[in-house]
This record gives structure tokens, sequence and C-alpha cells, in this order.
């Protein structure tokens, strides 16, 4: 059957999605009226198998999504985002045979909603390590403790995926990764007031020993890098949504400088901008670096999908293509700007907003630092102690 991505996301939705998107950015609210005409559409369940009530969609098809959602509302794409990083990473482990995350499928399609609890301030091992602290439970469950910030779908999420340090079991130390529901022990500040991405309201979440009963603990692994399942899941499903996201912006960017060029006219020649040479060789500039950036992630998603085995290349390839979508997103985004001229610098222009929405991508991981590093290290080898 052939892939329709308007029948997942019609285009009137995404109209709707694009009107209220400035508003949201401009009040620095949650775009709740998004989410539920998402939810309504099974859009929160795209990658849920048919047989759980699911789309049954692969990630290469997500990512397709993704990116045209992103160009309606880059922040509403990015606060999804966080939850199908969820879906993806079950359908990741169901894939290889470890059904760890069934109830994240069952939940999604009943209307649950998920939150990404991994990013701590100053954690640079992110998935390799946590300052959060995983105390163990009689019975097997863990009571969280600590702090996690840039926390996507804020007010609305109903189970935060985190992960924490156990270090009192007999085989400690252990990263634990589980599930926990909105308590009085989960305290959401309301300190949100950036820059771009503001529909997200990716706020900073308390853990006051949060509870993840046992049947909602995924993974007990050592800390540090780890083959583990649950450490490729959700690197994989992570990497390649965000740069569907970037690469997303860089397609509406792109659109909207081909349709100023179309509109502005020269007060010296009379001619359309489209007829300068110097703004035809920038379009151009910008369409050549945006134009390499879909193949790419179709080729690593379904790479994912179809279990290809990339070996140890599989977190710089990740990596990589995080990173340049985020960088060929901020250079197409730059050069859209001044092809469209000074009105795209007020705060209320689309194009302004993008601008300050494609900052955010810098200071996803992998930040540029790290992925350089990661992919250093599948070239030349590890640094010598």
């Amino acid at each position: 059957m052939t892939f329709d991505p308007a029948a997942h996301l019609p285009d009137a939705l995404l109209d709707r999605i694009r009107e209220r998107a400035a508003g949201h950015d401009r009040d620095n609210t949650f775009p709740e009226a998004d989410l539920a005409e998402l939810a309504d559409a099974g859009y929160l369940a795209v990658l849920v198998p048919a047989e759980l009530g699911g789309a049954g969609l692969g990630l290469a098809e997500a990512s397709v999504l993704q990116q045209r959602l992103a160009g309606a509302s880059p922040a509403t794409a990015l606060a999804v985002n966080m939850h199908l990083v969820w879906t993806g990473v079950a359908k990741v482990l169901a894939d290889r045979g470890v059904d760890a995350l069934r109830f994240v499928q069952e939940g999604a399609a009943a209307g649950e909603v998920f939150a990404f609890g991994i990013s701590e301030a100053g954690n640079d091992l992110v998935l390799f390590g946590s300052d959060t602290d995983a105390a163990p439970l009689p019975g097997g469950g863990y009571a969280f403790t600590g702090t996690k910030i840039f926390t996507s779908l804020a007010p609305v999420w109903t189970q935060l995926g985190l992960h924490g340090l156990d270090t009192t079991s007999p085989d400690a130390p252990k990263l634990v990764y589980a599930f926990v529901p909105r308590t009085e022990a989960v305290v959401t500040r309301d300190d949100w007031d950036t820059l771009g991405m503001r529909g997200t309201q990716s706020r900073t979440t308390e853990l006051h020993g949060a509870v993840a009963p046992a049947d909602r603990v995924v993974r007990r692994v050592d800390p540090g890098p780890n083959p583990d399942p649950i450490v490729f899941g959700i690197f994989s499903v992570f990497e390649l949504l965000l740069a569907s996201v970037y690469t997303g912006i860089a397609r509406r960017a792109l659109d909207l400088a081909v349709e100023t060029a179309h509109a502005r006219r020269s007060k010296k020649t009379g001619a359309a901008y489209s007829q300068d040479p110097d703004i035809r060789w920038r379009v151009a500039d910008m369409a050549l670096a945006y134009d390499a950036l879909p193949p790419q992630l179709e080729a690593l998603c379904r790479d994912v999908d179809d279990r290809a085995d990339h070996g140890a290349r599989w977190f710089s390839l990740l990596a990589g293509v995080k990173h340049r979508a985020v960088t060929t997103a901020k250079a197409v985004v730059d050069d859209a700007m001044l092809v469209a001229g000074g009105s795209s610098y007020f705060a209320r222009a689309e194009l302004g907003r993008l601008y300050r929405d494609v900052l955010a991508g810098l200071f996803h991981p992998s930040d540029p630092e790290s992925a350089h590093s990661t992919v250093a290290t599948a070239w030349l080898g590890p640094l010598e102690s």
C-alpha cells in the first residue's frame, strides 16, 4: 500500500496548526488544541502496530510526517516528537524480540501521552549516566529523586519515561529505565521562557520519590556505553525524529523564501526578486543543502525499521544525520531571512519565528561537540589514555 502523508496529517489540519503557531509563540503557551486534534486523528499512535490500535507505520513514514508537521509548527512537532520517541523505542525493541514496552504501545493507542525525562543539567553522559537517584522498593519498583530538564509536553503528559542510577542494590551501580505517572511526587516548574520553541513548554521536572511500579521498570543496565537494545532504541529514534523536525523547518524556510522572492519586486528594475541573479543563487544554494537531508533520513530510518547491521558505525551515523539536519536547517533559515528582507526581522514574521526556533537544535543531544567526538572515534579510534 502506498504511504499517503495527507491521510495522517491532512492539509486542513496543518493549516489550523499553522494559524495557531504564532499565538502560542507570542503568549508562551502549550498548543493544547493542536495536541487534541492530532490525538483525534490517531497521530499519537502512528508507530503503534495496527493490531494494538495504531496505524502500524514505520520510522521512515513517521519521519516524513514529522517533517510535514514541523513545517506548520516546529514547536508542536518537537513537543509531539518526545511522545513519538517512546512509541518508536517500543517498536524498535519489539522488532528485535523485546516486548518490554508493550504497555507504551497500548497506552498510546488508549490516549496516554508519554514524555521524555532523560536530560539533566550538566550531565553530558546523557544515556550513559544519571544524577537522579533510583531507590529500589520492595516488589521490584523504584522511587526516583532528582531533577530533569527540557521535559517537553510538561502541562499534559500522563507518563514520564526516565532513567536514574541505582547505587544500593547488590549488583549496583545500575542505570534504571522506567516510567512514572504524574502524581504529587512530581513537581513541574513553570520556568519555560525561552527564545524559541516556546510552545513545547519543556519545563523543568522535580522528582521527589516518584514511584515506578515493578511493571513499569523497563531495563536495568550497566552505566557507560552499553549495547542494550534500550540504548540503541532511544538513541536511534531520538536522533532521527529530531533530525526530521529540523529538516521540516528547513523545507518551510525554503518555501517561504521562494514565495517571497516571487512576491517582492525591485524598485530599481521593476522585476520580481526571483529574477535577480544573486537571489536565484542564494535560493539555489538553500535548495542544494536541503535536498540532501530527506534521502539521508529515509535511508537511515529504513535501516532501523529493517534491522540493518551497521555495527559500531550506528552511533556516528545517527549523530551525524542529526548534526547535519540542524546545521543545514540553521543555514537555510539564515539565507531565507536575507531573501525575505527586513520584514522577516519582526517577531510577528513566520521566518523570524523559524529563526528563533531553529536555534534549539544545537542544544539537543548529540550537540556539536558530542557528534564530532562520536564520529572521530568511529573513524580514528578512541583517544589514547
